[in-house]
């Protein structure tokens, strides 16, 4: 036990890294560290603090889909700028790059150390292709940075072909050489999770490259799509994983976010809770609270999107615009009423549960999240949530196959049925699962996708938005897919048919919500009233509906969001550049 403590002290000074901008120290002798298989584990666990798992719950927060209490800075006209930006650190690489070069002492087996330098690479990986995703092209650096090394320190930026193709050569070493097939506590990283690490890369780069022509890379997105279909074939194939199904189709979806154990089937990598530990998330604090966090509810023209469940679009029905809360939530995607408050959703309140319409005290639109969000309302205050946090799951390889495969135009039926005949067959949708489709969903395309006449790329899109909602992969989605505009979307909410008139939005019989402008004298008591005026003491009310009298309610439309070419990447922080003028700046910044 006495070592156990000594090694993990001389973990921690190990991992004194540095940022670019700073020389780095000198370290200690070696040999405890990495000079036994308990010392490699030590350091290697090191790295996982850089997925930041207890907060993936609320990683969609800037996405087009969610309406939130502020419009986010980066994206709000004279709020973000060089002097505010963040995310050029470097300290986890440093501590990545020095295992890497110093896990070669002989006393420990090579598979054994090819094992834990696998792992090493993975989470090298995985921050370069954070680093690519927010910055663009970026310094590499393979090595950690001694005190001599002043030229390599104040270097400029390397292309991002480099460095991409660096990234997948560390995936590959890692996929080759990680020994651990399946782990069960879903904590560590796997063979099959470097696999399904190397599909949403690749994918990732191989759309990026394929809609920004700009770049002059289109010529090798083919390349990194093929790559990106075949790491998820390996897994589907081989890595022992399947859709959890065991709960039915109004449950099952849901239950692999609120499990406290990650649901194994399922479930690849995990952020795990412990109450032991005092190790929880925020989730029902983020997601019920009126004063914390983002307030984030799910815009009317992303519901909209769900399809009924014989798996037409909802869309079709001319009445869906005037379509009352209640009844538009009905006979739809399964996951609909998984993700949102609907019809007879019930949370515990001292024990004894109650009805729970959507809260206007904290939704805006009226479409409020349950995906994370445990059921009983001792949660709600605090960082009490015991639920794990998935960071890898099966769903996301389907669809990632799914899209390299739409991609490249050679998805057939079968693949279409392995993967999004699968989800959907999850989700309880009875029709269109085994044929991909032909045609075009107008809908989808005019308010989305424009560009795109492949029906095939347009469904896969819609069922990645559907399946993967609030799980952080929106914002990297609508990066690569060139679709930047779509941050723009107004913020609408559910359809107020007249004002005055309380709503009862789960048919229990008990009156919710009424929108005015002028408040009446009688109002029946439990009834939240919500002013609709255009302006309220004489400022700008942003919570409005389309109409005079009725409509879609909207919210935050006074301030406008704007979206240009350069929201495409972050700008360097101004103290970077000034540091290290070689880095220049990304263009429009």
């Amino acid at each position: 036990m006495k070592l156990k403590y000594i090694l993990i002290l001389l973990v921690a000074t190990f991992c004194v890294g540095c940022d670019l901008e700073e020389l780095p120290e000198a370290t200690t002798s070696k040999g405890p560290i990495f000079g036994s298989e308990s010392g490699l584990v030590l350091y290697t666990n090191s790295f996982y603090t850089l997925f930041n798992g207890k907060n993936l719950h609320r990683a969609d927060a800037m996405s087009d889909y969610l309406a939130r209490r502020e419009s986010p800075s980066f994206i709000t006209e004279g709020n973000y700028s060089a002097q505010v930006s963040t995310g050029w650190s470097w300290s986890d690489l440093r501590n990545i790059n020095y295992f890497i070069q110093n896990c070669n002492d002989p006393k420990v087996p090579l598979a054994v150390r090819k094992n834990y330098i696998g792992i090493a690479r993975f989470f090298r990986a995985w921050f370069y292709f954070d680093k690519v995703k927010r910055f663009g092209d970026v310094p590499w650096y393979g090595k950690a940075l001694d005190v001599a090394d002043t030229e390599l320190l104040f270097k400029g930026r390397d292309p991002r072909s480099v460095v991409m193709d660096s990234v997948v050569a560390d995936l590959d070493y890692a996929c080759q050489n990680i020994s651990t097939s399946s782990e069960p506590t879903r904590s560590l990283v796997t063979k099959y999770v470097a696999y399904a690490f190397k599909a949403r890369v690749c994918l990732f780069e191989g759309t990026f490259r394929k809609y920004h022509t700009n770049l002059g890379l289109q010529n090798t997105a083919a390349g990194f799509l093929t790559q990106a279909a075949e790491a998820a074939k390996k897994v589907m194939d081989e890595g022992g994983y399947k859709l959890f199904d065991g709960s039915g189709t109004d449950k099952s979806y849901r239950q692999v976010f609120i499990s406290a154990a990650p649901v194994t089937t399922e479930v690849m990598l995990s952020a795990v809770c412990d109450l032991a530990l005092n190790n929880l998330n925020d989730a029902n604090w983020y997601w019920t609270s009126g004063t914390y966090g983002d307030k984030a509810s799910f815009i009317r023209t992303f519901i909209n999107t769900y399809l009924n469940i014989d798996g037409t679009p909802f869309t079709n029905n001319p009445a869906y615009k005037t379509m009352l809360f209640k009844d538009e939530v009905k006979g739809r995607d399964r996951r609909l009423q998984q993700t949102i408050r609907v019809g007879d959703y019930k949370r515990t309140s001292g024990g004894v549960l109650v009805p729970s319409p959507p809260l206007f005290s904290y939704t805006f639109t009226g479409y409020m999240p349950i995906k994370w969000t445990l059921d009983d309302m001792y949660y709600d205050t605090r960082d009490l949530n015991i639920n794990s946090v998935s960071i890898f799951r099966f769903a996301e390889v389907l669809l990632n196959y799914a899209e390299a495969k739409a991609e490249l135009g050679t998805l057939t039926d079968a693949d279409w049925a392995a993967s999004i005949g699968a989800l959907r067959k999850r989700a309880g949708i009875t029709g269109g699962l085994t044929t991909k489709p032909t045609v075009v969903d107008s809908y989808l395309q005019s308010n989305y996708f424009p560009a795109i006449t492949d029906p095939v790329v347009l469904e896969v899109r819609r069922e990645r938005g559907i399946e993967l909602c609030l799980e952080g992969f929106r914002f990297d989605d609508i990066l690569r897919w060139k679709r930047g505009e779509l941050m723009q979307m107004e913020w609408n909410g559910m359809y107020v048919p007249s004002l005055n008139t309380p709503m009862d939005l789960n048919e229990d019989g008990i009156l919710d919500v009424a929108f005015y402008k002028t408040l009446p004298s009688s109002r029946p008591a439990g009834v939240t009233y919500v002013e609709v005026s255009p302006t309220i003491a004489g400022k700008p009310n942003s919570q409005l509906i389309s109409g005079d009298t009725s409509g879609e309610l909207t919210w935050l439309n006074n301030i406008p969001r704007k979206w240009t070419d350069r929201n495409y990447y972050y700008p360097i922080p101004t103290a970077d550049i000034i540091t290290n003028p070689k880095l220049t700046q990304n263009a429009g910044w």
